[in-house]
């Protein structure tokens, strides 16, 4: 699947933008897994990270074991062709206060991935597959979260945020969000 890249905002000299495609494809210093507590990645984005990075990031995940809702771990990347997998524990909808555990999942990935001296970093739209989250949402928390990170923390190693959604849809809902930002 090829990328299509929706838009981009540069924000204090950082970018944050949005795109079309495969995440486990991205040449960047981490992709974001949206990662269950346990760090059992069997099916969507997780399982699909796994497929195609290999084996070695579920025993990494393994010997983590777990990760609170709103939080976040890092492992290798396997055979990606990004360095680093952080996990990403976003909330199921329906176990209350989702929007700011979701907030929390994607401040903590950020905090993580600027703690490692990290440049870049692809993350899908976290909670909004099986967990249920709505898209729209789910567009709106992660967009200004990263913003809002971007604008607190001028000195980040973090130099490009970018966004890969697997469909047009969501990737639309992501771009309209981005739009609204502020430079």
């Amino acid at each position: 699947m090829p990328i299509t890249v929706h838009g981009e905002k540069i924000t204090g000299g950082k970018t944050i933008r949005v795109v079309e495609g495969d995440i486990t494809t991205r040449e960047v210093d981490a992709i974001v897994n949206a990662a269950n507590r346990h760090l059992q990645h069997g099916g969507g984005v997780a399982g699909a990270i796994v497929r195609a990075g290999g084996y070695s990031i579920q025993e990494e995940s393994d010997r983590i074991g777990y990760v609170e809702t709103g939080s976040a771990a890092i492992t290798g990347a396997g055979r990606l062709r990004a360095r680093f997998v952080i996990h990403a524990v976003g909330p199921r909808m329906g176990e209350g206060g989702e929007d700011a555990k979701l907030k929390s999942a994607v401040q903590y990935t950020l905090e993580l991935a600027s703690k490692k001296g990290l440049k870049s970093i692809s993350m899908p739209a976290i909670s909004s597959g099986i967990y249920g989250f709505p898209k729209d949402r789910c567009a709106n928390i992660l967009v200004n979260t990263a913003a809002g990170f971007l604008k607190s923390n001028p000195h980040t190693s973090l130099e490009m945020i970018e966004f890969c959604l697997f469909d047009e849809t969501t990737a639309r809902l992501f771009l309209h969000e981005l739009q609204k930002v502020s430079a």
